[in-house]
């Protein structure tokens, strides 16, 4: 059994304040809107709803905590990128990521979910410009691999990965890692896994 499977709901917050106290090894999954980034967490932790899935983008709009175990967490970003999103809430947002990902001492690496049919978008590069400086550990979910062929999806995941080491790993002496991800097939669930174990050994 994966030891994602243990992990329960702390809280949800929209406001630097009031996020748990900053100690311990945290995770965070960060991903355009529709891109996948609920469904991931769900299937990485065996639970139906841990993370709300909808299929209207846009309705991850807090900062969700959830226990692996003791001074451990996963952390679920509100997704981005969703134009129906009010004014006040995008920019209140455009603040409290950035100095998340630059702050936060006990986030020890970034998990950003990206529909392999859109590659990586603007946003998903402003994150990962926010991020990488910290020299912590970035790694890519290619979701909805299912989508298209086998074929592709490999040439993809090459493409992105270059893309990863020039742009991040070799700048900022980030490791870099990506792979294929289908949560409708539980494809990439053990590889996911074994990274995000790694990362909190």
């Amino acid at each position: 059994m994966s030891f994602l499977q243990n992990v329960s709901f702390i809280i949800s917050t929209n406001h630097f304040e009031e996020l748990p106290v900053d100690i311990g090894k945290e995770i965070a999954f960060a991903g355009r809107s529709n891109a996948g980034k609920s469904s991931a967490i769900n299937s990485l932790t065996n639970k139906t709803r841990l993370a709300y899935v909808s299929k209207q983008p846009g309705r991850t709009q807090l900062i969700n905590f959830f226990k692996i175990q003791d001074m451990q967490s996963l952390v679920d970003l509100p997704g981005y990128g969703f134009a129906k999103v009010p004014k006040p809430m995008k920019d209140h947002w455009r603040k409290l990521l950035p100095k998340y990902l630059k702050e936060r001492k006990s986030l020890i690496g970034l998990i950003i979910v990206v529909d392999i049919r859109r590659e990586l978008t603007e946003l998903d590069t402003q994150m990962l410009d926010w991020f990488a400086p910290q020299k912590k550990p970035i790694h890519i979910l290619l979701t909805k691999s299912d989508k298209i062929s086998k074929d592709k999806s490999l040439r993809t995941l090459k493409k992105i990965q270059q893309e990863l080491n020039a742009r991040w790993g070799e700048l900022h002496k980030t490791q870099c890692s990506a792979q294929l991800f289908s949560s409708l097939k539980k494809q990439g669930i053990d590889e996911a896994t074994q990274k995000i174990e790694e990362w909190l050994s």
